[in-house]
């Protein structure tokens, strides 16, 4: 039978609770009802629902117990603050695991897919545990770091912020022995009265809970370069860094995108590397560098590291491709929805201008959010790497992509719409068979439901021819 991750007395031993009814074996944590799986421990937390309230449907989902504040029929644990409980049990399950080598990746844009990508190595080398989906704050973090399993041998975490002072406090549960940052850039800079130099600090946090002679992994390339390795170093952290220049330890030398995929080559602490990977954007050659470091660093053979970056598919929202029919041939939706910012806008754009094409390079853009009353100016800037990226048609949708939109000459205008709701019946009158079509915005911003209309629409003239 396999070990359960938990059983209802060690979770009660770890928290300072008291438990009720029997010991129970727990076979993973949630605290979204929705998702419960048999043999689950719910999570009962705080917040804008109270998830006392929904303890009944996650026991007939099949949770086997609680972890509760207030008394309540069933088994389970009682404790004072269920989210304090939840740090103290993902503390508990790194102190049970003392041998598993533990990465944590944060920055501005590129997370989520370096996380995921290192993942893919880390279990390659043997039993892994890492972040799912981007469960990266306050309550995605512990409950990442509880559920992981005691025979863990390397795990990695995804770290994020909207403000100064929440990376702190995550970091010290996790304890890594090595961290990324993937970049610095203009990302929530409406919480911070400095701008970026603020997000800079921010993300530094990420060294205060790296251990004793921790490697943190820097990007070179970046303007906070500097001033985050100084800050590394104050911390007692061996540098490295990522890049195009010659003193880097991982070092990109050449990109060259084809079809769905692409060839890096690349010097890794001296040693000369050329590996396929599939993805297309441009700032995976980065990101494979980070890649790299981390994989090295959490003690991963360079062939398995090599092997997990040839298999990483692309994640859904984040540059994963579909070949669509359309009236009279096929066009290719790049979906780029999940995100945005001003970093991220400008790769994507020159990934697309990098890129063969029959047709047309068509973009949707929807609004990038939380750029503070800078934000009609960073939207308007968006104009220039569109042209150096040679767009023919740029949709837009929303009012901070207003600006945008009267910046473009007559020439590249495809649409303009005030939401992402209706933008998306304009883009399907003007695709056309050999197109190329980008769509990209922020989560609020729905950028996500016009990826979505352009896949309906494609698969429905599919099933029509």
């Amino acid at each position: 039978m396999t070990e359960p991750l938990w059983t209802t007395g060690e979770i009660a031993a770890a928290v300072g609770g008291q438990r009720i009814g029997a010991d129970l074996p727990v076979q993973g944590l949630t605290f979204d009802s929705r998702s419960v799986e048999p043999g689950d421990l719910f999570i009962a937390l705080a917040g804008a629902r109270d998830g006392h309230d929904f303890i009944a449907a996650a026991r007939n989902q099949g949770a086997v117990a609680a972890l509760v504040s207030r008394p309540t029929e069933g088994p389970g644990v009682l404790v004072d603050d269920t989210l304090r409980a939840l740090e103290a049990l993902g503390v508990a399950a790194r102190e049970r695991a003392p041998a598993a080598r533990r990465g944590a990746v944060t920055g501005s844009v590129g997370k989520t897919s370096v996380t995921q990508a290192v993942r893919l190595g880390l279990s390659l080398a043997g039993p892994a545990h890492s972040s799912v989906k981007s469960f990266n704050n306050h309550i995605g973090v512990p409950l990442t770091l509880a559920r992981m399993p005691r025979d863990t041998e390397r795990a990695v975490f995804e770290i994020g912020m909207n403000h100064a002072g929440e990376i702190t406090p995550l970091v010290q549960m996790v304890r890594p022995q090595a961290v990324v940052i993937t970049t610095v850039g203009p990302v929530h800079v409406e919480n911070f009265p400095d701008g970026e130099a603020g997000v800079a600090a921010a993300k530094a946090e990420i060294f205060d809970g790296l251990a004793p002679g921790g490697l943190a992994i820097l990007n070179a390339d970046n303007v906070w370069f500097d001033e985050l390795s100084a800050r590394a170093r104050a911390q007692g952290a061996v540098v490295a860094s990522f890049g195009q220049g010659p003193g880097c330890d991982a070092q990109l030398l050449d990109f060259q995108a084809q079809g769905g995929a692409a060839r890096i080559k690349a010097r890794l602490r001296g040693e000369s590397l050329d590996f396929p990977i599939l993805q297309t954007g441009l700032h995976w050659g980065l990101n494979s560098m980070a890649v790299l470091l981390m994989l090295e660093a959490l003690e991963v053979s360079r062939d398995l590291a090599l092997t997990a970056l040839g298999a990483f598919e692309p994640m859904v929202g984040r540059g994963a491709e579909q070949q669509l029919s359309v009236r009279g041939g096929r066009f290719t939706l790049i979906d780029e929805s999940y995100n945005a910012n001003p970093v991220s806008m400008a790769a994507a754009i020159a990934t697309l201008g990098a890129r063969k094409v029959e047709g047309r390079r068509v973009v949707v853009l929807t609004d990038m959010l939380e750029l503070g009353p800078a934000g009609p100016d960073f939207h308007r800037a968006l104009a220039e790497p569109l042209e150096r990226a040679q767009v023919d048609l740029v949709f837009c949708a929303g009012p901070l992509m207003k600006s945008l939109f009267d910046a473009l000459p007559s020439t590249r205008r495809g649409g303009y719409a005030e939401s992402a709701a209706q933008i998306g019946a304009q883009v399907v009158q003007a695709v056309e068979p050999g197109d190329v079509v980008m769509v990209k915005g922020s989560n609020g911003s729905k950028a996500g439901a016009v990826a979505a209309a352009l896949a309906a629409f494609g698969r429905a003239q599919g099933d029509q021819g």
